[in-house]
């Protein structure tokens, strides 16, 4: 009786930890979406809301944070479990971090200039769009504890490379052709970089569900993954 006690308690900790860190990659999905609306449009009262957001991603995370400590300390987790607790752990933080971007994007709103005629403007959405599709599906390869997933989400990290380095061209191609549009140039540049660290964030969170799933390191994606 106390071991099947013990054994739900496991499942409804861990059920718990699984429920926050979807909470907050919720929450992180739909600023990343409304930064990019609110970027597009120039529309500041969403982005303060966006900024006001972020504050209840920062306390889910720490509620993770003090649920993990706990289950640590009560449970003494071995194996699968323990895995599970540390992953959750280290995919809340990141998840934390994905929604600080967010909110640096959201900062810039009110900094763009003729958003209407600076044509470059319109490349960063579909960006940000795969970016925070990474996102979504990392999260729900956490929830299905599925490998295979995780490593194919790192494979598509690289489209976001690659979009981030033609961005790159085309803003600077454009500035030089363009003097005035500098000062703006440089603000969309700081957003576009945010964007690629949310994708190389998602491929931090595939790594970790590939350990929690499998106990092993996820190889070397240079070497040992094969092209999709």
């Amino acid at each position: 009786m106390v071991a099947q006690h013990t054994v739900k308690a496991f499942d409804e900790d861990i059920t718990r930890l699984r429920g926050i860190i979807a909470e907050m990659g919720g929450l992180a999905e739909l600023s990343i979406s409304e930064a990019m609306d609110a970027l597009v449009t120039g529309d500041e009262d969403l982005a303060a809301r966006i900024v006001a957001r972020d504050k209840r991603i920062d306390q889910l995370e720490s509620e993770v944070d003090r649920l993990a400590v706990r289950f640590l300390a009560l449970r003494a987790p071995m194996a699968d479990d323990l895995r599970e607790v540390v992953a959750a752990l280290k995919i809340a933080g990141v998840v934390e971090r994905v929604g600080d971007y967010a909110k640096n994007i959201a900062k810039r709103v009110g900094h763009i200039e003729g958003r209407k005629r600076f044509e470059p403007l319109t490349l960063l959405p579909a960006m940000a769009e795969m970016a925070s599709e990474m996102v979504h599906d990392v999260l729900t390869a956490y929830a299905a504890r599925d490998a295979d997933a995780a490593v194919e989400i790192v494979r598509r990290d690289a489209k976001v490379d690659a979009f981030y380095d033609s961005i790159f061209r085309n803003f600077v191609s454009y500035m030089v052709e363009n003097p005035a549009t500098i000062s703006t140039a440089a603000q969309l540049l700081f957003v576009a970089r945010n964007i690629e660290r949310i994708g190389d964030h998602a491929t931090n969170i595939a790594e970790m569900v590939y350990f929690a799933a499998t106990g092993e390191t996820l190889p070397d994606r240079e070497d040992t993954i094969p092209p999709a």
